[in-house]
């Protein structure tokens, strides 16, 4: 979608359409990405998104986040993460984008597996 969006501002710049008509293709844009969203099913609120790190300095984080409060907490909780020092190396590794697409289309399993050349690892899955 950004890749249109891209598209649409530069066809204002080259005057070939004005802003309201822009708004409009956005609007619509958004609008068809919303009814191409599939329904998440009961089952799939019901999990867990569960983050581990690991780390030879024995800084282990467990994280365990219900499904239905993941997109909230994921861009909250990354944000507060690249500004802590000592979680900034692994949040920095987490591309949050692709953990909500995985949401949105109700993926299982393993998501993210980091390893650092010290060591360290993090991982991301549904459950």
């Amino acid at each position: 979608m950004k890749d249109e969006i891209a598209k649409i501002i530069a066809m204002v710049q080259e005057g070939k359409i004005n802003p309201d008509e822009a708004g409009e293709l956005i609007s619509a844009l958004k609008s068809d990405q919303t009814d191409s969203t599939p329904p998440k099913s009961s089952n799939y609120l019901g999990r867990t998104l569960k983050i581990r790190i690991q780390s030879d300095e024995q800084e282990n984080v467990n994280v365990n986040v219900p499904v239905k409060l993941i997109k909230g907490l994921l861009k909250m909780g990354h944000g507060i993460a690249a500004n802590i020092p000592q979680a900034k190396k692994y949040a920095d590794d987490i591309d949050i984008d692709l953990l909500i697409s995985a949401i949105d289309n109700e993926i299982t399993g393993k998501i993210i597996d980091v390893k650092s050349d010290d060591g360290d690892s993090v991982e991301v899955y549904i459950e």
